[in-house]
């Protein structure tokens, strides 16, 4: 708009006074370019893809036993959002569930937009019987990512889908075009009412071990079946959408060649199974090179003292018979998923969004203005009665009455403690259960500003971390305790970047991260049952200078709700 009204306002009328030939070459000259501005800015923006959405609740029977659900347009999962890169989504969700709803964008980077995140820290809740517009960039991305219901416990109940953003058609690609993709969503569930799990959490129990592993909404003998032709390589994209557990991915009888984990092309190694650990994503390429028959794709859970597994299946064209012999066992221990978590590493060679190489952004060169430990840990709330918290560094999040985007733009005090999340966990702190305070607590930091994050994790299970708005470069992993001496194992050159990180039992994780996108971003263990009760707190990335250029005005269309429903009653 700002550039039709140059061109509008520009005096292109023959003057009747005195004029010289400098003049009007200068007003032409400034009308071609305005113009050009004009179709550069437009061709920048990128293709519009609109969606319309009806979130209801409905019956499903994926293990044997009926339950309800959470459907969009009558599908479970929820219909796949294809777009590619800087394209324009404009997805309107009608909420026609009895209680609030709202969706978030696991892995989609909202740059300048964290109005869009759809999570309680920034966005109003959709009421029941109301619908609300995201309006969303896909923005310098490529890759697979996942959609996904955020409040409450509505993630238990379905309500997700897959993500891809396709490269752009003159961007290199560093493997050839495959004859065809499929899409492999994949996570633990269980046959308990999502708001009965609600429950379970709430009087202070844990969550019972899950029922079964769901493949694309269906469990082995219901048939998430893919077709393949003999010679020919296909492209799977896979998500672990579930709860908590990780998952090992194997196709029977066939290597697989990792491409693509979260936005950035790998180094092609091959592998025999690859652990997905929850909420991360990542594409895989296999070639149909095996005699035609059924071959099994085997998903099974990862560090945990039962094994579930579930199974879908290749089927070439002409295939000779089912799917036979055992399945095969799933791999090794923890150190085998450590080296193996190692040894995915960022293609510095591959374009990614943009032309230019990945590898040509040097972080590894880039000074630490500031590290942060942050441990989690459980339990031994002092005053909660025998609640069950979750907590970083001693604190575990409390959901506000007031999304903190809009508490933090109508500057209304109370809402949330900037602060309150200190940058080391307290002297002692092992992860074990402990005294912890809870609050709405805030982490401050500047905006450009490059900061090491080191995860830590004291307790026995698998933690997985994500942050939204950001990828991270993950430079280090290992067992044990973290100390200064662990940098010198740091990978500083070709570490993959990613923006949902694991860290093992007893172990740590160091990631790098440019804080290049101002906004109010969620840090959240990707447990479920964690984030619930207290694993995560929100992430402000900070510029006094109110700009354009940095962050998107509040939409028009913002919902409003708490104390920003009437804003001037409480500013401070």
């Amino acid at each position: 708009m700002g550039i039709l009204a140059s061109v509008n306002a520009l005096n292109l009328k023959k003057k009747t006074t005195t004029c010289s030939c400098s003049t009007w070459f200068l007003d032409g000259a400034l009308f071609f370019l305005l113009v050009w501005l004009l179709v550069v800015s437009a061709a920048a923006e990128g293709p519009y893809r609109s969606y319309d959405w009806k979130v209801t609740y409905g019956d499903i029977n994926p293990l044997d036993t009926p339950q309800q659900a959470i459907l969009i347009n009558g599908q479970f999962p929820g219909p796949k959002v294809e777009c590619q890169t800087d394209d324009n989504l404009i997805i309107n969700v009608h909420n026609n569930l009895p209680e609030p709803f709202l969706l978030s964008w696991n892995g989609l980077q909202q740059r300048k937009n964290s109005w869009q995140d759809g999570v309680s820290g920034t966005n109003c809740p959709i009421p029941p019987g109301q619908n609300f517009t995201y309006h969303m960039q896909a923005k310098d991305q490529i890759g697979s990512f996942f959609y996904f219901p955020s409040l409450a416990f509505h993630k238990a109940a379905g309500g997700f889908g897959a993500i891809h953003i396709r490269t752009r058609p003159r961007i290199p690609v560093p493997f050839p075009p495959p004859a065809d993709e499929y899409t492999l969503l994949i996570g633990d569930w269980y046959t308990m009412n999502h708001k009965d799990l609600q429950g379970v959490l709430d009087s202070g129990r844990e969550l019972p071990f899950p029922d079964g592993i769901l493949i694309n909404g269906k469990r082995s003998h219901d048939g998430a079946d893919f077709t393949v032709e003999q010679g020919k390589t296909y492209r799977l994209r896979v998500s672990n959408v579930g709860l908590q557990n990780t998952l090992n991915v194997m196709i029977q009888g066939h290597n697989m060649t990792l491409v693509e984990v979260e936005g950035t092309h790998t180094v092609q190694n091959s592998y025999t199974s690859l652990d997905v650990h929850v909420g991360q994503s990542l594409s895989v390429l296999f070639t149909a090179d095996r005699p035609a028959r059924d071959y099994h794709v085997v998903v099974s859970t990862r560090f945990a003292n039962s094994t579930l597994r579930s199974t879908a299946v290749v089927r070439y064209a002409g295939s000779s018979g089912p799917a036979f012999g055992s399945l095969p066992a799933g791999p090794g221990d923890v150190e085998f998923s450590l080296n193996q978590a190692r040894s995915i590493r960022t293609n510095l060679t591959a374009s990614g969004p943009r032309r230019n190489p990945q590898g040509s952004y040097h972080y590894g060169s880039i000074n630490v203005t500031r590290t942060i430990r942050l441990a989690s840990s459980s339990e031994g709330l002092s005053a909660g009665g025998g609640e069950r918290r979750y907590a970083v560094n001693g604190v575990s999040f409390v959901e506000a009455d007031t999304p903190l985007k809009l508490a933090d733009y109508y500057n209304i005090s109370g809402v949330f403690r900037l602060g309150g999340i200190p940058d080391a966990p307290p002297p002692g702190d092992d992860g074990a259960a402990g005294e912890v305070r809870s609050e709405t607590a805030v982490m401050d930091s500047d905006h450009r500003s490059f900061v090491e994050v080191v995860l830590e994790n004291g307790e026995d299970g698998v933690q997985s971390w994500h942050l939204d708005g950001h990828s991270v470069f993950v430079v280090g992993m290992d067992l044990g305790t973290w100390s200064e001496e662990s940098r010198d194992s740091y990978n500083l050159v070709d570490a993959i970047s990613r923006c949902t990180v694991q860290v093992y039992p007893r172990g740590w994780t160091a990631v790098l991260i440019a804080l290049d996108n101002v906004g109010m971003w969620n840090m959240r263990s990707e447990v479920w049952a964690r984030r619930y009760l207290g694993q995560q707190f929100y992430l402000r990335v900070y510029t006094p200078t109110h700009s354009l250029r940095d962050e998107l005005p509040i939409p028009d269309n913002a919902l409003l709700c708490g104390r920003a429903a009437s804003p001037s009653r409480w500013r401070s």
